[in-house]
């Protein structure tokens, strides 16, 4: 597979088989890590009741789900730039019957396609890492939000600066997905350079660790034939071996889930 970094997010990179593989380890729908769980830990101390909500990466919509039905946002505009994933998305909140609630948003890369101030919240899951020009998105969050509104996000960060590894480049290989990873530093420096204040970022290594070694203890174990049969040996190999990479890259500590919290000056 290619490395892919310092390029936008493909259309098609996640196919059948990933998703399948991603919604078996972390719950129906999602395509990150904790599931309902994680969205709550990321929540923690941020009211979002009745809030106009922007999610950039909705993929599959179990996330936006939860944030009309569990954490009571007013709306939420999910965008993606998988029509495949979005019609997943229209589907899964039909059946819910939360149209009037969740408005699945195909988008291209690049400027948002809102206008000033119409959010009070940009959240995101563990998508920014697919998107290169930090510095330009985290404008077009701060553009999008109203004065006082707030960005709360995961997502995959690094740990260390300068050349990837050869672990970690062969982590980006076995993944076959687009990564253009920042650090947690840099992530606060961009956010406080667009414009935001009270920027808080936080490491969740230490959280994530113990679930990717069971991941991928799980992945050679117990679902392996289960793997198998749903999507082959070749494809199932081939995941055994990205998990146990994944396994090392975290402990590593070069692969770092991060939070990330900052608010637009009122």
């Amino acid at each position: 597979m290619t490395i892919k970094t310092n390029q936008a997010s493909e259309v098609g990179e996640y196919d059948e088989p990933m998703l399948l593989l991603l919604q078996l380890l972390w719950g129906d729908g999602f395509l990150s890590p904790g599931g309902a769980a994680e969205v709550a830990e990321l929540l923690e101390g941020s009211d979002i009741t009745g809030c106009r909500v922007l999610d950039i990466g909705a993929a599959l919509g179990a996330v936006d789900e939860l944030l009309v039905t569990q954490h009571g946002a007013g709306h939420v505009t999910g965008i993606d730039i998988d029509p495949v994933m979005l019609n997943r998305m229209d589907e899964r909140i039909t059946r819910a019957g939360l149209r009037d609630r969740i408005t699945p948003t195909l988008v291209e890369p690049g400027p948002l396609p809102f206008a000033d101030a119409t959010f009070d919240v940009v959240f995101s899951k563990d998508s920014i890492v697919q998107i290169p020009d930090k510095p330009s998105f985290f404008a077009e969050v701060h553009r999008v939000l109203r004065p006082g509104g707030r960005f709360i996000a995961s997502d995959w960060l690094r740990g260390g600066a300068g050349d990837y590894s050869a672990q970690m480049l062969e982590y980006f290989r076995l993944e076959g997905i687009t990564y253009n990873m920042a650090t947690l530093d840099e992530t606060a420096s961009v956010l406080r350079e667009v414009g935001f204040a009270d920027v808080d970022v936080r490491d969740r290594n230490a959280w994530y660790l113990p679930i990717a070694q069971a991941e991928a203890s799980a992945l050679a174990g117990p679902m392996r034939d289960t793997l198998i049969d749903r999507i082959g040996l070749e494809r199932t190999e081939h995941f055994i071996v990205n998990w146990q990479q994944l396994e090392l890259v975290v402990r590593r500590g070069e692969l770092r889930p991060g939070h990330i919290k900052a608010i637009k000056a009122p």
